[in-house]
């Protein structure tokens, strides 16, 4: 596999890059760690009011494939700590599971 740079949109059946390749993907996982660096995923659209991307739990509510994990009290509490993504990381885990 060859690295690329991130994807600019979510498809139907993926991802796809600003040069038009695409990739399938059923469900993307983005863990963010102690902060939200979220530039990257700016393409997408899906920050809210406060600057924040709405989520139900881990899910973006924006883009139903997309999780976010270690995205502040946002995704659960203390999920940016190693002792506070346990939840969390189930929780993303089992609603990815539905999705496939």
């Amino acid at each position: 596999m060859t690295a690329k740079p991130t994807f600019t949109r979510l498809t139907a059946e993926g991802v796809q890059w600003a040069d038009g390749s695409q990739s399938g993907a059923d469900a993307i996982v983005w863990c963010t760690g102690f902060r939200p660096a979220l530039a990257h995923l700016a393409a997408l659209d899906l920050r809210g009011p406060r600057g924040h991307i709405p989520t139900d739990g881990t899910r973006a509510l924006g883009e139903p494939r997309l999780h976010l994990l270690g995205y502040g009290d946002w995704t659960g509490p203390a999920s940016a700590t190693l002792i506070g993504v346990g939840r969390p990381a189930r929780d993303a885990a089992r609603a990815i599971a539905q999705l496939l």
